[in-house]
């Protein structure tokens, strides 16, 4: 009879471990239209985040709640925060990407200055630690921006407070500005142009055409995505091992 127990709580124990070991890890993206997913009607418009999510293994789901146009503020005024941190759990990941938006003061419901978007980020932060997950902060992408043939920034100061809240809170920090930078300058001003949203007028779902220097295409958005991918590799982080 003990012989019995024994066996069936060993049976027990295994289906448990073999049931832990098939669940996945969530990755959340939380950010702006950089990285979101993009309605049908905006194609070819592509958030970084879309092909970032299919570079992982099946055992890492990516949950992009990216939305275009949002800043710190309006994602907590909106909602979208409170319903990530309702399902945040021990193990997840969490990668925090604003900027874009936060630096347009001009925009009441939207814009914060440098104080209040670094406390945002710091919130993140320390309610995502309290539900045990892992967050990762990064710097928004590069605007291509030149002036006679050099690549200006246009972001202010906000990538930096992301890098003081990053260091203040021993936070991981990818630093995408400073990538993107990088990419684009070794680019230059005119083969740059084919990572982002330029179309000669003719698209069906940009009839007059359209020269945007802020969105990516289809290909910038896979290049965005792999500067990502060598970030997580730089940092060493347990989502390495994850990668296809």
């Amino acid at each position: 009879m003990e012989k019995k127990k024994l066996l069936l709580l060993l049976f027990c124990s295994l289906l448990l471990y073999a049931f832990t070991k098939r669940q996945p890890t969530t990755l959340w993206m939380m950010g702006d239209s950089t990285m979101a997913i993009k309605d049908a009607d905006k194609y070819p418009e592509t958030g970084w985040g879309v092909p970032f999510a299919t570079l992982f293994k099946p055992s890492v789901r990516v949950r992009n709640m990216a939305k275009n146009g949002r800043s710190t503020r309006s994602f907590i005024d909106e909602g979208r925060w409170q319903e990530i941190y309702n399902q945040l759990k021990s193990s997840d990941y969490l990668f925090i990407q604003f900027g874009h938006n936060d630096e347009k003061v001009n925009k009441p419901k939207v814009g914060t200055d440098i104080a209040t978007f670094k406390a945002n980020l710091s919130m993140f932060v320390e309610k995502a630690r309290e539900k045990g997950a892992e967050p990762v902060l990064l710097t928004s992408i590069a605007r291509r921006n030149f002036e006679q043939g050099v690549l200006v920034d246009t972001h202010k100061g906000y990538p930096a407070a992301t890098r003081e809240v990053a260091d203040s809170l021993q936070v991981p920090l990818i630093d995408l500005t400073e990538k993107t930078n990088r990419l684009l300058t070794k680019l230059g001003e005119w083969k740059s142009e084919k990572l982002f949203l330029h179309l000669k007028p003719g698209h069906k779902n940009y009839p007059e055409g359209v020269v945007d220097n802020t969105h990516l295409n289809k290909e910038g958005a896979m290049a965005v995505a792999k500067l990502a991918v060598e970030g997580i590799k730089e940092l060493k982080l347990s989502l390495v091992k994850e990668f296809k």
